[in-house]
């Protein structure tokens, strides 16, 4: 069984707009973390590139891109997966990330499962020497502050 992160937040709209503010506003909402930033050069804007195959890419400051993953599964109002990796990653090291949107009454529930991290090593500069149940708390409440932002976000 892969190590894995399991968060959910509801927040104040129905799943397309959730989905919609998730993908095509994320550098809206995006919450950097000093633990798990993305390039050595922080976080950057992130955007996706909609539909199976597309990309999860950061944009910094200097204008250089860097790609997080690809979109292997792309359902709006639905069910979100693409892949997750840092830019201190091997190449043939990655996480993945799946997102579901599910309607509740007139809000929608929003889970993030983020699952591999057991392919990273623990040696690895992205898990900071910190046995296995540490990183996982840590990504878990890096997930939630970005969850918090993206209900921020869409309370208007």
């Amino acid at each position: 069984m892969t190590s894995r992160v399991f968060v959910a937040l509801r927040v104040p709209a129905d799943p397309a707009r959730a989905f919609a503010a998730f993908t095509a506003e994320i550098a809206s909402w995006w919450q950097p973390n000093q633990l798990f930033r993305i390039t050595p050069g922080g976080d950057g804007e992130l955007a996706f590139e909609p539909g199976v195959g597309g990309r999860l890419l950061t944009r910094l400051a200097n204008g250089d891109t860097f790609e997080i993953g690809r979109i292997s599964v792309w359902e709006p109002g639905k069910r979100l997966v693409f892949g997750w990796r840092q830019a201190s990653f091997s190449p043939g090291q990655a996480t993945e990330v799946e997102v579901l949107f599910e309607p509740v009454g007139e809000e929608t529930r929003v889970s993030i499962e983020h699952r591999a991290w057991d392919t990273i090593p623990q040696d690895h500069v992205a898990r900071h020497g910190f046995p296995e149940t540490v990183t996982l708390q840590r990504v878990a409440d890096w997930w939630r502050a970005s969850l918090g932002a993206l209900r921020a976000r869409l309370s208007g």
